[in-house]
């Protein structure tokens, strides 16, 4: 086991016009669980590649312990790589594939299947160890791939989007056991992905990242609490965070339209001029037209039994062409019915319209 650090990773490829990834700098701490989150086309997977070793580094350095790897081939990093296809032999049993990187590094026999078996146990395989891949399961399948990796001992793991062939339930079930297989070995975990709720569910920290920069790392709760600027804080959350635009008025508040929106005094003397406040949809309090809240009118209302997740419009300046709001399951609203909302103080995020940057405290 061992940490890993990027410093100053760049990776340009031939003929494109800027950099995937600029230059990286990120540190990893020995047996964390590390998650690359980001839209498509960030960087992520390229960053994860550069660490394996299946893409150049065209600057800077990537240190695993205190090893220098850049330049080290793939089969010398003592890395073992998930992927997102499984990526298994068609012809040979679970038990042959899950050994095969043993055998070929020309581990004995008896090891061979003694690291299997072990591992078969903790993924629950070890009845399935003479199928072949075509009778199980993708989820079975995602752990045979998993097994291969973990009979290696690796001082990091590489995870390329393991879950995203998988279907909804089984994604559940699959990265909880992720998650405890990491914590049980303790083994270092680099885990790329585009969902941000596996992100929010599995990392010890998170790294947010946009075009190949890192926005923000942090542990997911701060990522949803405290967002670094207004991509972190759009792509951070599910629903996501509504963000309305206004601009900063004298009396402390930000007005977007007519509807004045109350902000923490750490704001108040920060802001100025154009800003973006954000609520997320569980921060909305439901008031009576006469207190003075911001019109929403109901579209659609997803039902999930104990929370509902109210979607509607307003037509206040500033204000996005959806506005969600969640509510109590027991809540019925109608659709074209106008619900008033507003919020407190210590539930709206600040933001520099501008550069993006947070405000608040």
């Amino acid at each position: 086991m061992a940490s890993v650090t990027f410093e100053g990773a760049q990776r340009w490829y031939p003929g494109a016009d800027e950099p995937a990834v600029p230059g990286i700098d990120l540190e990893i701490e020995d047996g964390e669980f590390m998650v690359l989150v980001g839209p498509s086309g960030c960087g992520k997977s390229t960053t994860l590649r550069m660490l394996a070793g299946l893409e150049e580094v065209n600057e800077g350095r990537i240190r695993i312990g205190d090893r220098d790897v850049t330049n080290v081939p793939p089969k010398d990093r003592d890395i073992a790589m998930v992927f997102q296809n499984y990526a298994l032999y068609p012809h040979m049993s679970v038990e042959e594939n899950m050994g095969f990187s043993l055998k070929m590094a020309k581990v004995s026999t008896d090891e061979r299947k003694k690291r299997v078996a072990q591992a078969a146990e903790m993924l629950g395989l070890t009845e399935f160890l003479q199928r072949k891949p075509k009778a199980l399961s993708g989820g079975q399948r995602q752990r045979v791939a998993m097994g291969r990796a973990i009979v290696r001992q690796p001082q990091v793991f590489c995870m390329d989007e393991p879950l995203s062939n998988l279907d909804a339930k089984m994604r559940v079930q699959t990265r909880t056991d992720i998650a405890r297989l990491q914590q049980d070995l303790g083994i270092t975990t680099v885990y790329v992905t585009h969902d941000q709720v596996e992100a929010m569910t599995m990392g010890d920290r998170v790294a947010v990242m946009k075009l190949g920069i890192l926005q923000q790392v942090d542990t997911p709760l701060r990522l949803y609490d405290k967002p670094a600027n207004l991509f972190v804080a759009g792509f951070i959350g599910s629903p996501q965070m509504n963000l309305l635009e206004g601009v900063a008025a004298e009396d402390g508040t930000v007005k977007v339209g007519g509807y004045s929106v109350p902000v923490d005094r750490t704001a108040e003397r920060t802001m100025a001029g154009k800003v973006t406040v954000g609520v997320r949809p569980e921060n909305w309090r439901i008031v009576t037209a006469d207190q003075g809240g911001l019109p929403v009118m109901v579209t659609v209302v997803e039902q999930l039994g104990a929370d509902s997740y109210v979607y509607g419009t307003s037509d206040v300046e500033g204000v996005p062409s959806t506005i969600i709001i969640r509510m109590s399951g027991r809540h019925d609203p109608q659709k074209g019915e106008t619900l008033f909302v507003t919020t407190d103080p210590e539930h709206v995020h600040v933001f520099d319209t501008e550069s993006g940057q947070r405000l608040s405290a």
